[in-house]
């Protein structure tokens, strides 16, 4: 009898499909959350006290599921007692290592600590001469044509002729001719008065011959600045002519942030680069610091002083200020990345071994150059944590004695007898309810005394409470106390009933 092809194969296809449909279903047994957390239970031997969210302690739950966020809920097991200082919690070496956790001492050390700034490039300006005539007059000719020009202590710069050095003259010519010392002393002492020249005063008394015009010199080396004259000005003594500006060493105008200003000292080394020559860098000292602060900027200005013998600074150059601040005393110091900044406090998570972590409140100094200094929080050779801190700082922080957490429970509600409870009073919305477990779900609101937000989770009522009087209620005002790790509700109050505003 001939074998019919297509029977076989759809009977081929029927057997692998119903294979398939067996070995999926099997998967899905061996996967699924509440079976393989009971076989876990059973391989540990250890029954869970409850399911939490792992991104919300507050929603608990009395079996396996998904937490809001669509995670599935960690199981929470019953651990051997131990007392924890509040804040304080243990992890697993497995999971602290998993967590990439690393640690540094707190230490005492001197630091140097540059101060990063600008600056521009200035005019020693106690070494700036500035020319004035002593005696009105024309200018009869210049010596120099434009500012900037470089200049030679005693070479001429200007010929002035005025009247009253002409008059100066004679009578200088007049008591030396009648040979009177102190007529000839009175009439020198008039030209050097004027400011006259001693090659000029020496050419008179030589010569015995009065100069219409005198010629004027350099007083210094440098370069000219502030050039006002040409040929043919009439001057007086209250006109600056031009200025002289030695070149030998510069000052640099800098600013300081005002959180700084305290730091800075006459006498610091200071470090100058400039982009115009890279890779060349000048050494300095703070020469002065200004006694105000600017106004707008709330900055502080210091003035700081450079050799220049090579005539490479000119003013008004840009440049990069280090000034190197070195602390005086040794102060605790960990790394920048192990401050945790929150904005209402500073702080830090502390390593206390075997696998203990609590986050501690720090008072922090300086923080720069990846270094913070503490001025309390901290001991030195307490170990910080500087990797994965955020982590456990959040998982310290719900238990943590920080000021911001101390009202849980507050003083009124804290005692010594075992019997009491800590206990809130808040309003909140019944999503489903046990009634053979009398549990609850509540989406609650704020908690103000405990520093805790809305949340959803699981309570218990109390034997006190008829769980029939809320089937058919939506919102309530309840009363609850926290017993050994439970939510349990003591008081109730309906405020709306289902489909009723």
């Amino acid at each position: 009898m001939p074998v019919d092809n297509n029977k076989t194969t759809k009977l081929v296809l029927f057997a692998a499909l119903a294979i398939g449909i067996g070995i999926g279903a099997a998967l899905t047994w061996l996967l699924n959350p509440k079976t393989a957390t009971h076989t876990d239970v059973s391989e540990n031997g250890k029954k869970p006290l409850y399911w939490v969210a792992p991104m919300d302690a507050n929603f608990r739950r009395d079996r396996p599921g998904k937490s809001p966020m669509g995670m599935d809920l960690v199981p929470v097991y019953e651990e051997p007692a131990k007392d924890l200082s509040p804040g304080t919690v243990k992890i697993n070496p497995s999971v602290v290592n998993n967590l990439g956790v690393r640690t540094q001492t707190a230490s005492k050390q001197r630091l140097s600590l540059p101060i990063k700034t600008v600056g521009y490039v200035k005019y020693n300006q106690d070494k700036l001469i500035h020319i004035h005539p002593r005696a009105e007059g024309w200018v009869d000719a210049i010596f120099v044509n434009s500012a900037g020009e470089k200049v030679t202590k005693d070479q001429p710069l200007y010929t002035l002729y005025s009247p009253q050095l002409v008059n100066a003259q004679e009578e200088f010519l007049l008591a030396a001719s009648r040979k009177s010392e102190t007529l000839t002393e009175a009439a020198i002492g008039r030209l050097k008065a004027l400011q006259m020249p001693q090659q000029a005063i020496a050419q008179l008394q030589r010569n015995r011959q009065v100069m219409q015009s005198i010629t004027f010199y350099a007083p210094q080396t440098g370069v000219v600045d502030n050039l006002n004259i040409r040929e043919g000005f009439y001057v007086k003594p209250d006109k600056t002519l031009m200025s002289i500006a030695s070149l030998d060493d510069v000052w640099v105008e800098t600013e300081v942030l005002e959180r700084m200003a305290g730091q800075v000292k006459v006498g610091q080394q200071v470090t100058m680069t400039m982009d115009y020559l890279p890779g060349r860098q000048w050494q300095g000292l703070v020469d002065y610091i200004y006694p105000n602060l600017d106004e707008q900027t709330r900055t502080l200005r210091a003035r700081l002083r450079f050799d220049n013998q090579d005539r490479q600074l000119k003013p008004n150059m840009f440049a990069q200020i280090i000034i190197h601040v070195e602390q005086q005393d040794p102060s605790l110091i960990i790394p920048k990345e192990a401050v945790i900044r929150t904005g209402s406090q500073d702080r830090v998570v502390l390593a206390l071994g075997d696998g203990e972590f609590k986050s501690v409140e720090v008072n922090l100094g300086f923080v720069r150059a990846g270094k913070a200094q503490i001025l309390s929080g901290l001991k030195e050779g307490d170990e910080v944590v500087i990797s994965a801190q955020f982590l456990l700082d959040s998982e310290s922080s719900i238990h943590s004695d920080f000021l911001r957490m101390s009202a849980m429970p507050n003083e009124s509600e804290a005692s010594d007898d075992p019997d009491v409870f800590p206990t809130a009073t808040v309003e909140g919305e019944i999503n489903t309810i046990d009634l053979s477990n009398r549990l609850i779900n509540i989406t609650r609101g704020a908690i103000e005394k405990w520093g805790r937000g809305p949340a959803t989770m699981d309570f218990y009522l109390s034997e006190s409470i008829d769980i029939g009087s809320i089937e058919n209620v939506t919102i309530i005002r309840f009363t609850f106390e926290i017993r050994e790790g439970d939510f349990v509700i003591v008081e109730l109050t309906p405020i709306e009933l289902s489909g009723v505003k």
